[in-house]
Order: structure tokens, then sequence, then C-alpha cells
């Protein structure tokens, strides 16, 4: 019978569309800059962007944490820039605060889904692999949409120090959740990150394809497959037998 369930965010909990989202931050990052003396385009720093991603990327499958400041200095580099600590903590405190978030909305029937599983007395929680934006404006972003309350533990990787699929980020999980991995689930978008890792701790793996159905051929783990499948929050309830 399964006791605890946790969601990853990105794509799971939250849809959000990454072009207008590094749209914002660029023209953020234009303003900043020039304000500062330093004009430089959108296009330079989308460029910068993808750079900084692609550093992310490498240091996420490498499980070696990437926090907010280094991606900010990763994009400071790639664009020429001096180190100038002030211009580098104001960018860093902007995200923090959340306010280079572009408009989220909360995946279909998340809510609802959410307040069934506290309910049938499920104890929920969030593992969640954390990139440029930290955890404490992702914990904002819950709050405004009023579910946060549903969520009894979080393992933000910033927080834990480890990313998934470790089975350690697991761990802290059901630590806080008081579950045993034959009772717990997780549900997640990434064949890489939420399906292995949770199949690798000995839980049941959910793949909710709502809003990105990953075939793993990024990651190159197209043969790793969740136990369940689903396209639709409102359908997680019964895939688990609850």
């Amino acid at each position: 019978m399964i006791e605890a369930v946790t969601f990853d965010y990105w794509n799971t909990l939250v849809a959000t569309s990454d072009e207008i989202l590094y749209q914002r931050r660029a023209e953020h990052w234009v303003a900043v800059l020039t304000d500062v003396g330093h004009p430089v385009t959108t296009e330079q720093v989308g460029a910068a962007f993808a750079g900084s991603w692609a550093s992310f990327r490498k240091a996420w499958q490498a499980n070696r944490q990437y926090v907010t400041a280094d991606g900010v200095a990763r994009v400071l580099e790639l664009l020429g820039l001096p180190d100038e600590p002030d211009v580098a903590r104001a960018l860093v405190d902007h995200y923090g605060e959340g306010a280079l978030e572009a408009e989220l909305s909360l995946a279909p029937n998340l809510a609802q889904t959410l307040s069934a599983l506290k309910a049938a007395g499920v104890r929920v929680g969030i593992i969640c692999d954390v990139g440029m934006t930290p955890s404490t404006a992702l914990r904002r972003v819950l709050e405004q949409f009023d579910v946060w309350q549903h969520f009894d533990h979080h393992s933000f990787s910033d927080d834990v120090g480890t990313y998934k699929p470790d089975p350690a980020i697991f761990a802290h999980a059901l630590k806080g959740l008081r579950a045993s991995p034959a009772m717990a689930a997780h549900v997640g978008d990434l064949r890489r990150t939420d399906v292995a890792g949770a199949l690798g701790a000995g839980w049941t793996a959910v793949r909710y394809a709502g809003l990105h159905d990953d075939d793993g051929t990024e990651d190159g783990i197209t043969e790793v497959e969740a136990d369940h499948v689903i396209h639709d929050h409102a359908d997680l309830l019964k895939a688990l037998g609850l």
C-alpha cells in the first residue's frame, strides 16, 4: 500500500514555456547590465544562457552541485564581463526573489489530485533538482498557487546537496515522510532522474507525460521506463491503487 508520494517540480507540478522564461530573463539581464555600464544585446545574453545551461547539464549528470551563483557567474564569464560582486549578487538576489519567472501555471488537475492524496491519508513530498531558480523561489510559486500546504516534506537539491537519481535524495525524502521504499511512489517526467532514481531506490515509479513526454533519447536511456505512465494527474490515484 502506497503511504507516501513525491513529485518532481518542473513539468510535473509546474508548467512553463522555456522560450518565454528565457526571453524574460534575457531582457532583465540586458536592463541590469546596461544600467551598470555593460551594454549587451538579448542575443548575446541568450547565447550565454545556452552556454550556462550546457555547464549545468554537465554538472547535473556528474551530480556536482551547480547553484544560482554558479549559473550567474558562468553567464557573466561567457559575456566577457569583469568580476563585479555587486552586479553578480544583485542578479542572484533577483533569482532568489522569483523576480525573473515567466507566467507559470500548475499542471492540469494537480490541485485536485493533491487534495485527494491527502484525503486518502497519503503523505506528500517534493524531490526536485534545482537549476537557476533556487528552492526559496520555487516554494513561493507553490504558495502563490495555494498548494504548498499539501506538502509534508520537500527535498530540493540545493538543500540536500545531491541530484536525482542519487539514492541519497530519495532517502532524504523517505526520512521526512516516514515511509519505506516499498510504500513510496515518485512522480516525475524524466526517465534519467525521476524514473531511474525511483526504481533504483526501490520505489514505485510514475512517469508523468502530460506536459513533457520524455522518450529518453537525450540521455540515452530509452529502455528505462516507469511502473506506470500517466498523462493526467487525475489518473494518479487509480494507477497507485488508492
